[in-house]
This record gives C-alpha cells, structure tokens and sequence, in this order.
C-alpha cells in the first residue's frame, strides 16, 4: 500500500496556495514547518485537521504530512490546506470509497475554490457600490 512513494498536490482558495506533500511517516503534520498541534488560531487548525479525522487514525498515523502555505488570509489559508491535505490522500491511498466520503461531507475538501474578489468599478467606492443620481 504504502512503499515508499512521495506525493505533492496543491490547494487553493482565493489568493491562498498550499502545496502539501504526504510521506509515509508516524502520523506528523507540519503547517509551513510548525507542528499542527501548536498552529494558530485554532479555529483554522479545527479546519486543517478535517480529513485527517475524515480518514482516521489508523490511516493518517502511518503518514507525515508537510504543508507550505503563502499568500491570503488565515481562513484562506486553512481552506487551501485543507483541500491539498485531502487530495494528497486520495491520491496516496488510490481509495475511491475515500474520495466519496470527502465529496459528501465538503465538495471544497476535492475542488478547489475558483471564486475570487471581484475588481473595483468606475463611480464607485468599491466592485457593486455607486454613487447615488439626485436628479433634483
């Protein structure tokens, strides 16, 4: 099953790219070289950690996981790492029955989020706003 074979896949989510590589190992997950344990906040690490507990204990123990993350936000961040976590481990493990288990739980663990900011227009303070016409 697990022979020695290193896979890097990449997530994203509006200007966040991660690029995660999964290992066999003893169960370790690093986010940009710092333990997931300690990562912070912890509403974004509830969110990383997702398909590992999708996946289980008795899978996700015999891999180390290392995730590089640059650009966006924190929630950016934690999406796009989580989505390049999942689909390190549907191709790692070759499981059809895994990918369906994250497609029924987030669609967004399997694809990545194409949406993006949309660009400020002309007589206005932002991408919809505009100002008001008085014609009186």
């Amino acid at each position: 099953m697990a022979d020695k074979k290193i896979i890097t896949r990449t997530g994203k989510r509006k200007t966040a790219i991660a690029k995660a590589t999964i290992k066999p190992g003893k169960g370790r997950i690093r986010i940009n070289s710092i333990p997931l344990e300690i990562h912070q906040p912890e509403m974004a690490r509830l969110k990383i950690r997702e398909p590992v507990q999708l996946v289980g204990t008795d899978r996700s123990d015999k891999v180390d996981i290392d995730v590089n993350i640059t650009g966006g936000g924190v929630t950016g961040q934690a999406g796009a790492a989580r989505t390049a976590i999942a689909l390190c481990f549907v191709d790692f493990y070759k499981d059809s029955e895994l990918e369906e288990l994250f497609k029924e739980y987030d669609r967004s663990l399997l694809v990545s989020d194409p949406r993006r900011k949309l660009p400020k227009q002309p007589m206005g303070r932002g991408a919809r706003k505009k100002r008001q016409k008085s014609y009186r």
